[in-house]
């Protein structure tokens, strides 16, 4: 099966372009901006690379603001304790 879908522009010119059965086509994307600009005369013979998945942020890590504010070391040297 030939390629189809978003791979990276292999010209360069965008960030992705959409190849139609192995064939580089007008329909270009940069960022989440579609708009049309015809590939080269001389097109590509080299092999397309997909686009990744979006990389979905790492949450695990994160606490509220209002959860950090509330626990409290106990290292001051008063022994009163700051919060982190």
């Amino acid at each position: 099966m030939e390629a189809e879908g978003w791979y990276v522009d292999p010209f360069g010119s965008h960030e992705a372009r959409w190849i139609s059965d192995g064939t580089p086509t007008a329909l270009v994307r940069d960022g989440h901006v579609e708009s049309h600009d015809p590939p080269p005369a001389s097109g590509y013979s080299g092999v397309y690379q997909r686009l990744g998945e979006e990389v979905q942020p790492d949450t695990a890590s994160l606490r509220r603001a209002d959860e950090a504010e509330s626990e409290v070391t106990n290292d001051a040297p008063d022994g009163l304790g700051y919060p982190r």
